[in-house]
């Protein structure tokens, strides 16, 4: 089974992640940062994987700290629970719309780490949640697992129901990118790696 788990303690943050990529959508998410907690149940269940998140960090001060090392432990996981990525269809990609807002998420698992993100939202904050923590959440999660991740929000008015729509986007796309093809024989690039 393609899984592992993480742990993370710093002066910021004490986290332990539990992730496996061929599982059923079960998420088991605690975290201070409810918004996150949200959007990451969300990313499970659309990407039928298993998480569990417990995840204390210094939000008195703000949600950085927590989300950044929630992507930085999460990355790290996915990059372990793929192994050698033998087989995998490597590519990936969804549009998922959420009432008036449509996002788009392309991914490729393939050692080459980059972030690009396309994405306004009309409001600074969702609740408590600073919506620009959503790059730094992206961004964490791509450099850690190594992977291009390319995320559009093409339209929306409510910042709630666009990342929403990215969030359950990552997830189905994440979960055809890993996705073993009996097709694929070895590493899936002519270059014989990833």
């Amino acid at each position: 089974m393609r899984k592992a788990e993480r742990v993370r303690k710093t002066n910021e943050t004490d986290i332990e992640l539990a992730f496996t990529i061929d599982g059923g959508g079960q998420a088991d998410i605690k975290t201070d940062v409810p918004f996150m907690t949200h959007m990451l149940d969300l990313f499970t269940k659309h990407g039928q994987f298993d998480l569990s998140i417990n995840a204390k960090g210094d939000v008195d001060i703000d949600d950085h700290h927590t989300t950044e090392d929630i992507g930085i432990c999460l990355g790290q996981a996915l990059l372990e629970a793929l192994g050698d990525k033998k087989g995998i269809k490597r590519y990936g990609s969804a549009f998922v719309p959420m009432d008036e807002a449509l996002a788009q998420v392309v991914i490729d698992l393939s050692n080459r780490p980059h972030l690009e993100m396309r994405a306004d939202f009309p409001a600074a904050k969702v609740g408590t949640f600073d919506t620009e923590l959503v790059h730094e959440f992206l961004w964490k999660l791509a450099l850690e697992a190594r992977m291009n991740l390319h995320v559009i929000v093409h339209y929306g008015t409510n910042t709630h129901h666009m990342i929403e729509a990215v969030f359950k986007a990552l997830g189905r796309a994440l979960d055809e990118a890993t996705t073993i093809d009996p097709r694929v024989k070895g590493i899936p690039s002519t270059k014989g790696m990833l």
